[in-house]
């Protein structure tokens, strides 16, 4: 498989992004390794990559690996969503549209893409066929209409 150039696929759409230095391997051996799942491969290359990407408005459209382990074990644990929503554990989220929606890989099947979570609905549906389509969509989008379901 070829390494994807993400810095170069980030700054093509948005060259004012934000983007970190990459995160050690041990780091993200030890985020697998804490959450039990491995990370996908485009994942993994990226954080290597970027610890992160941020984008115009200051969101973190992929979060660094310490607040990707973080959130996810927030999201598994937390008792409140254990009566409010249906389990986490298929999914690995690693960022957000700022307003509550999730956006998460489902480790071990990479034909899902990316998918949102819908916090108001408990709606998880794919929006983009893969982490360069969802940089790509979520870079220039103006808020959310770019993932919200066909009328």
């Amino acid at each position: 498989m070829l390494a994807v150039p993400w810095r170069d696929v980030v700054l093509a759409v948005l060259p004012s992004a934000g983007l970190a230095d990459g995160a050690p391997a041990a780091a993200i051996a030890a985020a697998q390794e804490r959450l039990g799942q491995l990370f996908p491969d485009d994942l993994t290359s990226l954080l290597a990559e970027t610890d992160g990407v941020r984008g115009e408005d200051g969101l973190d459209v992929v979060w660094p690996v310490e607040r990707i382990v973080r959130d996810n074990l927030d999201f598994r644990t937390f008792a409140d969503f254990r009566e409010l929503y249906a389990p986490f554990g298929g999914l690995l989220f690693f960022g957000d549209n700022g307003g509550g929606d999730q956006f998460a890989v489902v480790p071990g099947d990479p034909a899902r893409g990316v998918v949102v979570w819908e916090h108001e609905t408990d709606e998880r549906r794919t929006v983009a066929d893969g982490l360069a389509d969802y940089l790509t969509r979520i870079l220039v989008a103006d808020g959310d209409d770019w993932y919200a379901p066909s009328r």
